[in-house]
């Protein structure tokens, strides 16, 4: 009962908290933190002993798993080399800079300890780092490079600590350390290929939600275990395993299967990362009275603290200059200095880096300061970076994901999946098919298809695009068959198993109709970004030098106004200047003027939109 009282209390402080934090705009895990702090000295708050084995072994795979599935294998490889120099070579030299610090400022410390610490605070949160980058609207790049790192990151620094740990109880040499090093890692890839491709197999067999889902709990553990069994690095074996099965997921699992895993993992996801930082926080009273019996003075404890940290920030942003330098040395393109500066301050500590510290030896020397110190630099870099990246991001301007580049790039998608599905549709229907049911799927898919171009005209003047008003309505409509469902279920006019399957239905429709909704609130930026680009052709490139026709209209579509109907949204032919209505208007005057003259380009003309279309190769440019 003491258990479930615990965890109740810690779930619903999560939640609070959060929500709190999420409305005024501050750091979760910091706001967490300092809640867990505060209440570790109120009288009667049960104490929580954070048990290092429960996170390294029951809290840190299933975060890194959650992580894994959600980062795109094919960026991965293509930043395979960043990533290796800031999860390693950056590991490995935080380690050595923070263990130097910590063996001159700290009384008695042997080298071998103040490496152990040095690995402990070496490896950057993924999910600090990843929060505050999507919050502040970061590019992308940068973020697939941190997700990356913090991935990585963790194995290289608990392979250093195990090592570091081996050195405090007797002499490591140097061979034997990278020997380690490679032995760990190649355990960890051997398993996680392994299990990530087992996995999938497995999965591919599964046609239940529930039994997948069930399933997928499982693998970070499977993962896991097997690879420190090896002695090899648990955590990498993790991450490869995540990145093969989220890599996989489209073809492997129905729709229904991703959506409940997506979902699931997101919980879970949410409730573990939180409630680690808020035991943290509840972990401060008790580490303050170990090292009280230290016998250290308050002042050295202060110094010790802001040396570990100041080290530990310093070190990054040193390993970034010698990136920056060396690249430029070699005459190898380096990252822009912008994105160098961002790189060096986005590193907030986390969940692994607190489970790192606790799993120090309680004979390690000064382990009760060396934990503190773990401590601060957590809370520390989530002060002084976390609240100031986003100021430093909106300094240098780096430019933020531009929903509208996102549209303009899905549109295009959703075009060729259309027509692609439509050539799928002609293959396999059959003589005996009935005319109007072909028919109908060939409306439903053109329908997806314009409201997704549709979305890009949210500047012009037209009040509702037609994806918009079937939104509305359509909206309406389920309210009132939710309303009538729920007459029927109070009547008891309808078995319960019979409704419950009807409100599933209602739900996914719902969701799909709230999906478009919010995409569409995003957009209405400027598209002259030329990541815009999503192909190029003949025909678009020669229309890039030639100077473009005059108009014939500026804000109608003439046929439209001669045969009386409305428009949505207006495009015009790069070869002679007709202005003519969207695919998306009733009568798709542009596309019939491409029938009529083979004019291949035309343009949008919709407030702050330049992007081209080529009918001829269906490209986007």
């Amino acid at each position: 009962m003491d258990i479930a009282v615990k965890i109740v209390a810690l779930v619903a402080a999560v939640l609070l908290v959060t929500a709190l934090a999420r409305k005024l705009d501050w750091s979760a895990p910091l706001c967490l933190i300092v809640v867990g702090l505060v209440a570790s000295y109120v009288p009667g708050v049960p104490e929580y002993h954070l048990d290092p084995e429960v996170v390294l072994l029951g809290l840190l795979p299933p975060l890194l798993y959650a992580t894994a599935i959600r980062t795109s294998l094919v960026d991965f490889r293509k930043n395979r080399g960043p990533i290796a120099l800031l999860s390693v070579g950056l590991v490995v030299f935080t380690t050595a800079v923070v263990g130097v610090v910590a063996w001159l400022v700290i009384p008695d410390l042997p080298l071998a300890a103040g490496f152990a610490i040095g690995a402990v605070v070496a490896p950057p949160d993924a999910v600090a780092a990843t929060a505050v980058a999507r919050r502040v609207g970061m590019p992308r790049k940068l973020v697939r490079l941190l997700e990356g790192e913090s991935l990585v990151n963790d194995a290289a620094a608990l392979v250093a600590l195990r090592t570091a740990i081996a050195a405090i109880a007797g002499s490591v040499t140097l061979w034997q350390v990278g020997v380690d090093f490679v032995l760990a890692a190649a355990g960890g890839v051997i398993v996680g290929f392994g299990v990530g491709a087992v996995a999938a197999m497995v999965r591919t067999k599964l046609d239940d939600p529930v039994t997948d889902t069930a399933f997928s709990l499982a693998v970070p553990f499977i993962a896991y275990l097997p690879a420190e069994a090896i002695h090899g690095s648990g955590v990498l074996a993790v991450v490869i395993a995540g990145l093969i099965l989220g890599h996989k997921a489209p073809s492997m699992l129905s729709g229904a299967s991703r959506l409940a895993s997506r979902l699931n993992w997101q919980t879970i996801q949410f409730l573990l990362e939180n409630m680690v930082f808020l035991l943290i926080g509840l972990q401060v009273r008790r580490i303050m009275s170990e090292v009280g019996d230290t016998g250290l003075h308050v002042w050295t404890l202060v110094w010790i603290c802001a040396a570990i940290l100041g080290a530990t920030i310093l070190s990054r942003v040193l390993w970034m200059l010698f990136i920056g330098t060396g690249k430029r040395l070699l005459r190898t393109k380096p990252w822009p200095w912008s994105y160098s500066a961002v790189i060096s301050w986005a590193g907030m500590r986390g969940v692994v880096t607190l489970a790192a510290a606790f799993v120090l030896p309680t004979d390690t020397p000064q382990r009760a300061v060396l934990v503190l110190a773990a401590l601060v630099v957590v809370a520390g870099t989530l002060l002084l970076q976390g609240t100031t990246l986003p100021m430093l991001v909106r300094r240098l301007k780096l430019p933020a994901p531009d929903p509208a580049v996102d549209a303009l790039q899905e549109a295009a998608l959703v075009n060729d999946m259309t027509r692609a599905g439509l050539r799928r549709l002609d293959e396999v229907a059959r003589a005996e098919d009935p005319p109007e049911i072909i028919e109908r799927l060939r409306d439903k898919v053109q329908q997806r298809s314009d409201a997704a171009w549709e979305q890009l005209g949210q500047r012009s003047e037209l009040l509702e695009t037609p994806s918009a008003v079937h939104r509305r309505l359509r909206t309406a409509m389920l309210e009132a068959e939710r309303e009538q469902l729920l007459t029927a279920r109070d009547a008891g006019t309808a078995d319960d198993e019979v409704l419950r399957r009807v409100l599933d239905a209602l739900d996914i429709e719902e969701s799909m109709l709230d999906r478009f909704g919010e995409q569409a609130t995003l957009v209405g930026r400027e598209l002259n970004t030329p990541a815009a680009s999503a192909g190029s052709c003949e025909h678009l490139e020669r229309m890039k030098t030639k100077a473009e026709p005059e108009p014939s209209a500026t804000d109608v579509c003439a046929a439209c106004v001669e045969e009386g109907t409305t428009w949505v949204h207006l495009r015009k032919c790069l070869k002679c200047g007709n202005v003519a209505c969207c695919d998306s208007s009733p009568r798709r005057h542009a596309t019939k003027h491409f029938h009529d003259t083979r004019h291949p380009v035309m343009r949008s003309i919709e407030p702050g939109e330049n992007w081209r279309w080529c009918f001829n190769d269906q490209l986007l440019g």
